[in-house]
């Protein structure tokens, strides 16, 4: 191929560069996807994923490399160029105007107009037209795009991807805050985008979902391509290895668990009760808005509960975060951009919070001293970063992730509450906190007990010792994981009574 696609081909990106100071994000990337064909694109965090949409976006201007789209040249010089020349974005967090009607946003700077007024009836006929071609007339266009679903505010965007006449679409980690019915929603559009001959770019961390449907897939490593698979004709072992560099012999390390004393004892009214071991991990599943976080943020005093009562090691813990601290409760909060962690500070800062009093005297902190804490979790936990006082709000998810685990170590928890410590992070790095998480629970000198929300079966299966379903709002007697399975617990959590 000379001058670009051909042959169906709606979309390459040959030997895309692009540096960020003396960081190369991406180094010689090529990318092929076909009209009607859903491409998906896998690698750690870090691996230059994000960096190479936004280059297909616009939103960066590539450093060396060419672009077509259907045989053309194509080199945006912003998101709105990219729209208009028939690329769209869905990011994971979504781009609606909440303030505006759901045909506002449909129509977002590509209005219709009469002269110099807006065309109201044509603005909500695109949009009815659109969400009727989607299989979603049933969402009302002058609802505010704030008052819906996050699944109908994905819709909302999809739609207006489509209204703007877009061939390529590209979904950035779509599942990542959807029910599983919506997740299973969201699978039948994607389907009815490629047969309808859209060329689909999917990125996920999930295999299930990129086996589910995608035809192709690229793997992508430290801004390079590393090779591009027929989905049906590789193995997970084989996508790992390559995503990784490496080897994962095995993603859920389980060492030898010895059940100890009680660790937690808790009875929270119109919930249930609650006991936990030392050495073991309890996992809590159930539906989106069950009330798992609900379950760890009484836990750990954020939701203040009437009559609860809270017992570590025997003794009764104070109502709020401040007592759950010093009696070695530590919580990692799954939204770790608004509650888990101080964005405008450094790794150390963050890390060393809520033990502060190990870094001076007399009120003084020592930064050598909070450097050199700091330093022996990023490299335990492989944190990739500059050092402990780069900003932690320039880190990839995986690592940002690392460094709120990373904090509870550093407070020496014996408790861990774990609110979905995994979301958003690649194989690699939940490879990574899994082993992690079984080296806290078998330590013969300070074995810990951890709670562990996850919305991912396969997980709280592979690293748990008890699961609970929790289903509207209350906890379930908890099931030895040898005794349960993916299809009972889902039994369980979508029962009506």
């Amino acid at each position: 191929m000379s001058d670009g696609p051909a042959g169906g081909l709606r979309l390459e990106m040959r030997a895309i560069r692009k540096s960020f100071g003396t960081q190369a994000a991406l180094d010689g990337v090529s990318l092929k996807v076909r009209a009607g064909e859903v491409h998906a694109i896998v690698g750690e965090n870090g691996a230059g994923k994000s960096t190479l949409m936004k280059v297909l976006s616009g939103a960066h201007q590539p450093d060396g490399g060419q672009m077509w789209l259907d045989g053309t040249p194509y080199a945006p010089a912003h998101p709105q160029e990219a729209r208009q020349r028939g690329v769209g974005m869905i990011y994971q967090e979504l781009s609606i105007a909440p303030h505006l009607s759901v045909a506002e946003n449909i129509s977002l700077g590509r209005e219709p107009r009469r002269g110099i007024l807006l065309d109201r009836a044509a603005l909500r006929s695109r949009a009815q037209s659109t969400l009727a071609e989607l299989g979603h007339g049933q969402i009302d266009v002058d609802a505010p795009a704030g008052g819906l679903s996050i699944s109908q505010q994905q819709i909302v965007e999809i739609a207006r991807s489509l209204a703007m006449g877009c061939r390529v679409i590209v979904f950035d980690e779509p599942t990542s805050s959807l029910a599983q019915a919506d997740v299973q929603r969201l699978y039948a559009l994607i389907d009815n985008l490629s047969r309808r001959g859209l060329a689909v770019i999917y990125i996920s961390h999930f295999l299930e979902e990129v086996r589910r449907l995608a035809t192709r897939l690229t793997v992508l490593r430290d801004g390079r391509s590393i090779a591009v698979h027929e989905v049906d004709q590789v193995g997970d072992a084989q996508i790992v290895a390559e995503m990784v560099g490496r080897d994962i012999q095995d993603l859920y390390p389980r060492s030898v668990r010895k059940k100890g004393a009680v660790a937690l004892e808790a009875i929270l009214p119109d919930i249930g009760p609650i006991t936990l071991h030392y050495g073991e991990i309890l996992g809590l599943c159930g539906l989106v808005g069950a009330g798992r976080s609900e379950i760890l943020q009484a836990l750990f005093g954020l939701e203040l509960k009437k009559d609860a009562r809270i017992r570590k090691d025997g003794h009764t813990v104070g109502p709020g975060p401040r007592h759950s601290w010093a009696a070695r409760l530590g919580f990692v909060s799954e939204n770790r951009k608004e509650e888990g962690l101080a964005l405008s500070l450094s790794i150390g800062d963050n890390v060393c919070l809520p033990a502060l009093g190990k870094l001076g005297r007399l009120g003084f902190l020592s930064p050598a001293r909070r450097r050199q804490n700091t330093g022996q979790w990023i490299q335990q936990l492989d944190i990739r970063c500059q050092s402990a006082d780069q900003n932690i709000g320039n880190l990839s998810g995986g690592n940002q992730q690392k460094a709120a685990f990373a904090r509870l170590l550093e407070a020496d928890c014996e408790i861990l509450l774990l609110d979905e410590p995994t979301r958003g992070i690649d194989i690699a790095a939940k490879a990574k906190i899994y082993a992690t998480i079984d080296r806290l629970v078998t330590d013969p000198l300070q074995p810990r007990a951890i709670i562990m929300v996850s919305s991912y079966l396969p997980e709280l299966l592979g690293v748990c010792d008890r699961i609970a379903v929790v289903r509207r709002g209350k906890i379930g007697h908890p099931y030895p994981v040898a005794e349960t399975s993916s299809e009972q617990l889902m039994k369980e959590a979508t029962r009506l009574s």
